[in-house]
């Protein structure tokens, strides 16, 4: 058994109790340089967006303080329970190592190997195969899987796909995608609540105007962020696959639950994925996939194609089989 040592490592007991020191942000998973350069770089760019978009509401609604509290408590709660807001809309549940021994082991696991915090674990009923992980920090991730995804794949591939989500707790690009997305939310709260405001109050020339503007500043930042959230929800795939196949040593195996989930997928009908597909960006395969160039340019998830041919060059480096 592995004792605690000042480079922190620890053994599988303690990863299963939760125990954990102060240096415990660092992770065996492969770091990723390109991934927290485009992270940064989208922060910052959705951050002078959302300076800009604030300044024009004042203008607009001649209220700062209104706009600030409001955009300041909508950030703060998107921030602190986002897990929360996605759990409850994907209906998922905490489970205890009694009631998913094989899933709690796993991770167990993969927690050991890759030097970092054990998340809560989460189980959604849904038929629709998929997994997610949420939360604003390792601390406080938590990672759901569906039971359509534990009933369809092998436990090698479920490894592959839990090393994948851990590794976006571990890269904090979750954090990062639920801090971008909150300019995107509020845009388009805002645009439903002009819409509204203006269909039962008041319908004067000014009115109108103020209506126009801030319809149109919301809809073009929401445009914006909507761009540069997508660019970095495919790189992020791509950094995760990379990462989990690395740390198991097997990326056959989550190339395997790629292809068989995406299989699966297509089988379920279009009605039932389009109530899922508002989470595409935190979904280990998109409930909807892209189609034309023009769709997978916006899309949230690299194409299955892309995520094969770098698994196997993957594979060709460890030299195994594809």
């Amino acid at each position: 058994m592995m004792e605690w040592t000042p480079r922190g490592r620890r053994d599988p007991a303690a990863v299963s109790r939760g125990d954990w020191g102060d240096d415990d942000m660092r992770s065996r998973f492969q770091p990723d340089r390109q991934l927290t350069a485009r992270m940064g770089l989208t922060l910052f760019l959705l951050g002078l967006l959302y300076v800009a978009f604030v300044a024009a509401l004042i203008v607009l609604l001649k209220s700062w303080v209104l706009v600030v509290v409001i955009a300041a408590a909508m950030l703060g709660a998107q921030y602190w329970y986002s897990d929360r807001i996605a759990m409850y809309a994907m209906r998922g549940r905490l489970v205890s190592r009694e009631e998913q021994p094989q899933l709690h082991g796993i991770v167990d696991r993969l927690c050991a190997t890759a030097d970092m915090p054990k998340p809560r674990l989460a189980v959604s009923d849904m038929e629709l195969p998929n997994a997610f992980a949420t939360g604003r920090n390792a601390d406080h991730a938590v990672l759901c899987v569906t039971t359509g995804l534990q009933r369809r794949l092998e436990p090698e591939e479920l490894e592959g796909v839990l090393a994948h989500e851990l590794s976006h707790v571990a890269h904090r690009d979750v954090a990062v995608i639920t801090i971008a997305s909150f300019l995107g939310v509020i845009a388009g709260l805002i645009v439903r609540f002009a819409f509204y405001s203006q269909m039962f109050g008041r319908r004067d020339q000014n009115t109108a105007v103020v209506f126009l503007g801030v319809m149109g500043v919301s809809a073009l930042v929401y445009a914006l962020s909507f761009v540069l959230i997508r660019a970095l929800s495919r790189y992020r795939e791509l950094a995760a696959d990379r990462a989990a196949a690395l740390l198991t040593g097997r990326p056959s195996a989550l190339a395997s639950a790629l292809t068989r989930l995406e299989s699966d997928i297509a089988r379920i009908p279009t009605k039932d994925l389009r109530t899922a597909q508002a989470f595409n960006a935190f979904y280990f395969i998109p409930a909807l996939g892209a189609g034309a160039w023009v769709g997978r340019v916006f899309s949230t998830h690299p194409t299955l194609e892309q995520r094969l041919d770098q698994l196997a060059k993957i594979s060709a480096q460890l030299g195994r089989p594809a």
